[in-house]
């Protein structure tokens, strides 16, 4: 039997999935590390550990498969996006991994869409300009940490170290590359004027590949820790976020995939590079034939983290007691409310936000607060603050897709909850499909990995490989609950707008 391997390295954790050459699901393994947020705005995360991380998930799957080195394909590459790591001349971090989740470049982000015409250099890139971006953050850089700013010999990315500790060549995918602010999107190559801006020049930043680029010859080391082959072919595949669209089978015109995690998205695939005139939307590589357009959001499976870690410390202890998942328990709470909770709505901006507000200063809360709200309440809120947000970005992607989807495909640790599936659908008021399979990174990674390797000319395979699903339809009495909610949610958030920044700035002086 043949294998393949996908590595999804992820924000909180990197999981290695082992697949047979059919795409049946055999094993997969996880290892968590922790991110610094010593400070509001800070959002860093050890770039060795996720490195070990990387190693050892894969030796892990291996050993536990019984696979021998012989039988592996191909390992892939799946990673999170939007992360920086400035690299000395001696190939030494200057600093740690600066997440997407990290808002320190803010005010540089204003800047370069007040000063620098933001919208355009967008239109040109299709990262829209956010303290997420590589581009924001290499700037902040520049203009508050001279220091590190001109001792950096490399800016790179968390996969693109670890392909360098790997075979020792700095790399980067198109995919990855799209999502850093500074890849022109028609050249597929970095963008002038940015390297102007950033006062910086294109032997500073990885060589740009495609995404269907192969490397051999692993360090030896690693390769006898992984239990692989040196020359076992090693894909570099793409972002976590166009993978998770191509392992859920939704590649196709029309048809748009939501994934939950930490963070969230909503996107769909389209065969040549849009942009939105409004600025709303991202558009990354996933190959040169394929395009991802949709939204992104910092607050999802986050949240749910923030309620069980700070308000429900009594229901989690009980939960491990019975062997029980700390998460099922909070959707079979909220699965005793009403939609609507009453007329309680959260809006989920613990860690700012991306889509559809654009706003790292924006701040969570819950509004219509009264005596008769209990806990369940406040769960159930902020379960569907957090599609309902979602919402918001899909709103926008319809606009410029200019027509709607008769179906969405769900992905992420949300979707194995039945309650959250039937929220989506009914706030979303549309049929939601999820496949069986979570790991649809992994699963993306290794369709594009046999792409690589010249064994399958388009991605029809997923539609054997993605295997059975389950659907959920809208029930209407539920979404006219929600269809009323809409508006007051919408509204609310643009109202606060000016309080937002206020409450930062006073979080920033009094923290």
């Amino acid at each position: 039997m043949k294998y393949m391997i996908g590595i999804d390295i992820g924000t909180t954790s990197t999981k290695a999935v082992i697949y047979d050459e059919e795409g049946n699901f055999l094993n997969k393994h996880s290892i968590e590390y922790p991110m610094s947020t010593k400070e509001i705005g800070v959002a860093e995360e050890n770039p060795e550990e996720i490195f070990d991380a990387v190693i050892f998930t894969v030796k892990k799957v291996i050993r536990d498969t019984g696979a021998e080195p012989k039988n592996i394909k191909l390992l892939s590459f799946s990673s999170a996006m939007h992360s920086l790591i400035a690299m000395d001349k001696d190939n030494k971090p200057l600093t740690e991994c600066i997440t997407w989740a990290d808002n320190r470049a803010s005010k540089y982000a204003n800047m370069i869409n007040e000063k620098h015409d933001g919208l355009e250099i967008y239109k040109r890139t299709g990262t829209p300009i956010h303290p997420m971006s590589p581009l924001s953050k290499i700037f902040w850089l520049k203009h508050e940490h001279a220091d590190i700013y001109d001792k950096t010999a490399k800016w790179i990315d968390i996969k693109s170290y670890i392909f360098y500790q790997l075979f020792e060549e700095y790399v980067m995918d198109h995919s990855i590359g799209s999502a850093t602010g500074m890849m022109n999107l028609k050249s597929l190559a970095w963008d002038k004027e940015v390297m102007s801006l950033l006062g910086i020049n294109e032997s500073q930043l990885p060589n740009l590949v495609s995404t269907t680029h192969i490397m051999k010859n692993v360090n030896k080391k690693y390769a006898d820790l992984m239990g692989i082959y040196e020359n076992t072919p090693i894909v570099i595949g793409a972002s976590d976020g166009v993978l998770s669209n191509l392992g859920v089978n939704s590649y196709r015109e029309g048809e748009v995939a939501v994934t939950i995690g930490t963070s969230g998205a909503i996107r769909t695939i389209i065969d040549k590079p849009k942009t939105d005139e409004k600025g709303r939307i991202f558009c990354y590589v996933l190959t040169e034939d394929h395009y991802c357009i949709g939204g992104p959001v910092n607050n999802g499976g986050v949240v749910l983290r923030w309620l069980r870690d700070e308000l429900l410390a009594s229901e989690v202890e009980t939960a491990k007691r019975l062997g029980v998942d700390s998460y099922d328990v909070l959707t079979k709470i909220a699965s005793r409310v009403k939609p609507g909770a009453n007329g309680l709505i959260f809006h989920p901006y613990l860690a700012g936000e991306r889509a559809p507000l654009w706003n790292a200063n924006a701040r969570g809360s819950y509004f219509g607060l009264t005596l008769s709200h209990k806990k369940e309440h406040m769960i159930r809120a902020a379960l569907e603050g957090v599609l309902l947000n979602l919402y918001t970005v899909y709103l926008a992607l319809i606009e410029v897709m200019e027509k709607s989807p008769e179906q969405i495909k769900a992905t992420g640790g949300f979707a194995k909850s039945e309650v959250w599936r039937q929220m989506m659908a009914d706030i979303f008021d549309t049929s939601v499909e999820v496949p069986e399979s979570y790991e649809s990174s992994c699963l993306g990674a290794c369709v594009l990995g046999l792409k690589a390797l010249g064994e399958i000319e388009d991605f029809e395979v997923l539609d054997k490989m993605v295997g059975k699903t389950y659907q959920h339809e809208p029930e209407q009495e539920n979404v006219d609950i929600y269809q009323s909610l809409i508006p007051i949610y919408i509204n609310l958030s643009r109202k606060l707008t000016e309080e937002y920044d206020l409450i930062s700035e006073f979080q920033a002086t009094h923290s």
